[in-house]
């Protein structure tokens, strides 16, 4: 199917019949996020300063790219009175909001908190494991213009509700303006401590420690090209939570939702960035050209109409397919980030759907509220990861320690099996190890 002009510009229309449908899917999915060659070099530069000057390299590199004079780390340090005063000053209406949403995310995370388990053999041998807390956890929140409270709940509650003894915030804040309602929401996620510091500067403090910065076990949020290239060149340093491509948002309908609310939960996806991605698949003619119809019709209403058009053109798609199991052939092949079921039966369909961040189920529930919210975490792969990855949760904040208490009977099974296997690979020392345990062993 030929691409249209729509709204002056181009949106593509693919259609599965066609013969070059698989080729263009492709060319559509394509994205290479990886920093070339000069950013992770500056990269590596800005992790070494930090690593060996601590924290007078954080204040000169602030200074040079957050254009924030201060005399010391003191300055760039907000204290837990600070943060509780931004929620206090918000207005009601927003105080209200904030925590109403930080009431559902901890809601939800709270149900997927999993506990130590153990069972006890025949011969009288346990076997268990054992949930463990990360000590210190780091969350890096997007500053200036990008400036997401959302973002500060969806990292931190989780860490929180995972029983994480200290979480650690920063968030980069250039020219020195802050944004009281991502303070506010560090308050009711219980973060306890702020660094105002961003970019690769801000994870390598995290990553390795300064004399104020206390090092961290993982790092997790959101950040630009720099952020996510710091975060790559640190892991097996700390843990770190992924590493995000732009947003997507794929929405399979089956004719029967108002197309302006379509076109709108496109717009919500396509407004993040330019590169973000949004596409509607469906096996309806006449609805794809009333979806078609509306965004051209409501683009030109939209704040932020310029990244939305550019988006959509780059990297948008009306996808016409033959039928319901075809569409769901495509959610499994894209791997959406957001997936949105806008069909009259949503359930029936949920078992096919293999790989997705996220299933917005039925026509009344739009991606949105998911960013906000509805309780699931936001933080989820992108990308096509969907089919190898999970949304952030509380288990990306808690380690599993097994658990093996042999009685002397089980040891000595056990024993038997393991000198045989050890011997099987050569390595004697293991065999005798376990050996040493069996009674009248030779």
């Amino acid at each position: 199917m030929a691409e249209r002009a729509t709204a002056n510009f181009t949106l593509s229309r693919l259609d599965t019949r066609e013969a070059d449908f698989e080729a263009r899917l492709d060319a559509l999915l394509d994205w290479e996020g990886v920093s070339d060659a000069e950013v992770q070099a500056r990269v590596a530069s800005i992790i070494q300063a930090v690593r060996a000057r601590g924290d007078a390299a954080l204040v000169e590199l602030t200074a040079r790219f957050d254009r924030l004079s201060v005399d010391g780390m003191a300055s760039l340090t907000l204290s837990a009175e600070r943060l509780a005063e931004a929620y206090e000053g918000l207005p009601e209406a927003q105080r209200e909001a904030l925590r109403h949403a930080a009431e559902r995310v901890r809601a939800y995370h709270q149900h997927q908190k999993p506990e130590s388990w153990q069972y006890t053999e025949a011969d009288g041998t346990v076997l268990g494991q054992k949930i463990t807390p990360l000590d210190r956890a780091g969350i890096y929140v997007p500053g200036g213009k990008a400036a997401y409270p959302s973002s500060v709940l969806m990292n931190a509650i989780p860490a929180h509700v995972a029983g994480v003894n200290e979480i650690i915030m920063v968030v980069p804040t250039p020219d020195g303006v802050l944004n009281e309602l991502v303070l506010a929401a560090a308050h009711l996620a219980g973060v306890d401590r702020v660094f105002t510091l961003g970019g690769a500067q801000a994870v390598a403090a995290l990553a390795y420690g300064t004399e104020s910065v206390p090092r961290v076990d993982k790092i997790v949020g959101p950040g630009n090209i720099y952020v996510a290239t710091a975060k790559r060149a640190v892991f097996g340093q700390v843990g770190i939570d992924m590493i995000a491509g732009p947003s997507e948002i794929l929405v399979v309908s089956d004719g029967g939702t108002d197309p302006d609310w379509l076109a709108m939960d496109l717009f919500s996806q396509a407004e993040h960035d330019e590169d973000a991605q949004a596409i509607l698949v469906s096996w309806d003619d006449a609805h794809l050209e009333a979806v078609e119809a509306a965004i051209e019709r409501l683009l030109p209403t939209m704040e932020r109409d310029a990244i939305i058009r550019q988006s959509l053109q780059a990297r948008g798609a009306l996808i016409r397919c033959r039928d319901r199991d075809e569409a769901l052939a495509l959610v499994n092949r894209i791997a959406p980030e957001h997936l949105e079921l806008s069909v009259a039966e949503p359930e029936a369909l949920l078992a096919q759907v293999r790989h997705a961040g996220a299933i917005f189920m039925g026509r009344y529930t739009a991606e949105a509220l998911g960013d906000y919210c509805a309780g699931p975490n936001h933080v989820l792969p992108t990308s096509g990861t969907a089919r190898f990855s999970s949304p952030l949760g509380v288990y990306d904040f808690q380690k599993r320690s097994s658990l093996i208490h042999c009685s002397a009977e089980g040891a000595a099974t056990l024993g038997r099996t393991a000198s045989v296997l050890a011997r099987g690979e050569s390595l004697t020392a293991h065999a005798r190890s376990a050996e040493n345990r069996i009674p009248d062993a030779d």
